[in-house]
């Protein structure tokens, strides 16, 4: 039960924290990179970057979190 409790606290944590600092950053990166002929298709790749880096960030997270709460909640055979 800790484990899971662990897990999602660290995916939340680390998903905001993506979501404020990180994401914004690598979408503009990723823009900048290229050359475009309608705004739509700024739009789209901003949109998708930013998602990916917060999906990204809350699958390393549930990571860490699932790794860390497995070291403490040792379940116990009967």
């Amino acid at each position: 039960m800790l484990r899971y409790l662990l897990a999602m606290a660290f995916a939340i944590v680390l998903a905001l924290l993506a979501t404020l600092y990180v994401s914004p950053q690598l979408a503009s990166m990723a823009v900048d990179r290229f050359t475009f002929d309608s705004p739509d298709e700024v739009g789209a790749l901003e949109d998708g970057v930013y998602m990916l880096s917060n999906f990204a960030a809350l699958l390393i997270g549930w990571t860490i979190g699932w790794l860390i709460g497995g070291r403490f909640g040792k379940e116990t055979t009967a």
